[in-house]
């Protein structure tokens, strides 16, 4: 399953943290828009540790998948379980609000197309902006934000603003920001969508790098097979099913 693909290297995706139980459980989930079905009763997992990557032509629901794992959207029927740090099996689907927020700021980082940066602030403050509702002094978070912006080379561009970086540095900036809470998961919805091939593909490299080093789980929703093929585990999607 995993391949060499437009320069991603396969060896970098051989983790030291091998699958074990599940993370996400997911049963029977559908979810519609009006008369339209865009997920239709879909059952998985998410192991600990996986790279999984979810692909599928535009269309065919993989977005709104994602946003149901985040919990970004309520499905009209099933269950989504999780597991790891503070969960013991907890179905999101019957989560607050206010716990949904709190499980994403803790154990869920989110990674977008379109970066969501905020333009006024520099990019340190943009990756320590999850943890201003935790309770933890300006200094820490500052130096969690610094270490975050050092695993993805960035370091060297923290005080700049969104509008001072390239398109794969505020990528590179966003992925800093879902790591800062330490998350025992991360979703990604089509991280390489607004980039060149050349800055896509080291996009790709460091999401494999960051799996082997730390062992968070991640999901990567993506309409590029080679994009896919960096991941341990494929599943492909048409019309709102899982179909390989």
């Amino acid at each position: 399953m995993i391949e060499e693909h437009a320069g991603v290297d396969s060896a970098q995706v051989k983790s030291q943290f091998p699958r074990g139980a599940d993370l996400l459980r997911v049963e029977a989930i559908h979810k519609s828009f009006g008369s339209v079905a865009a997920v239709r009763g879909l059952d998985f997992t998410v192991g600990q540790h996986e790279f999984l990557s979810i692909v599928g032509r535009s269309g065919s629901g993989k977005s709104t998948l994602l946003y149901l794992l985040a919990g970004l959207e309520a499905p009209d029927g099933g269950h989504i379980y999780c597991y790891g740090k503070d969960c013991n099996g907890r179905d999101i689907v019957q989560l607050t609000e206010n716990d949904l927020a709190v499980w994403r700021r803790r154990q869920v980082g989110l990674v977008f197309q379109a970066f969501h940066l905020i333009p006024t602030l520099s990019a340190v403050e943009n990756v320590a902006f999850p943890l201003y509702p935790e309770r933890i002094s300006k200094h820490e978070r500052r130096d969690r934000a610094l270490a975050c912006l050092e695993q993805v080379g960035l370091a060297h561009r923290a005080k700049h603003r969104p509008t001072q970086l390239s398109g794969g540095e505020q990528q590179r900036v966003a992925i800093a920001r879902a790591l800062i809470g330490q998350p025992s998961l991360i979703l990604a919805d089509e991280p390489t969508g607004n980039l060149d091939r050349q800055t896509g593909e080291e996009i790709i490299k460091l999401f494999q790098k960051l799996h082997a080093d730390s062992g968070v789980a991640m999901v990567i929703i993506t309409h590029d097979d080679k994009v896919a093929d960096a991941a341990e585990r494929i599943l492909k999607m048409e019309d709102g099913r899982i179909v390989q």
